[in-house]
């Protein structure tokens, strides 16, 4: 998220230390997402006293079919920088839901979005994603 894995480690240090801090002073964090909430405010405050990417017109389009055939020929690396480019809270929107492991209701609770925030963030990112995979990677003409 922050594009230096020297950032990330330092941030994911500091919050470790902070939960330390509060579980010393009996005041540990209040529920599980507690982790990934701090680690990610503290990531987007770094982006945002950073280098930004520049802000252009995505392309979007219909999310198609044959996406996750298109996914499974990237590398994984090629598909974490195009996340990382795009724009918060749709970053760590479309990561959430592409990681395939939280519900709405928690991928809510992380991002700190209403339900139409989140399913706007999580729609609009799978369409740019669709068009970004049909110019990197075209899907196979049907047989």
């Amino acid at each position: 998220m922050t594009g230096e894995a020297s950032k990330a480690q330092e941030i994911f240090q500091d919050t470790l230390r902070e939960a330390a801090f509060l579980a010393a002073n009996r005041e540990p964090p209040a529920d599980r997402y507690w982790f990934f909430r701090e680690a990610r405010w503290r990531c987007l405050d770094v982006v945002a006293h950073g280098v930004q990417p520049e802000q252009g017109a995505s392309e979007s389009t219909e999310v198609s079919p044959q996406a996750p055939e298109q996914i499974e020929q990237l590398e994984p690396e090629q598909l974490a920088i195009w996340i990382s480019a795009a724009p918060e809270p749709q970053r760590s929107a479309i990561a959430l839901y592409y990681l395939d492991e939280f519900n709405y209701r928690e991928m809510m609770a992380m991002l700190g979005l209403k339900l139409n925030e989140l399913a706007r963030a999580i729609a609009s990112g799978r369409r740019e994603l669709q068009a970004w995979l049909n110019a990197t990677v075209p899907a196979a003409a049907p047989e």
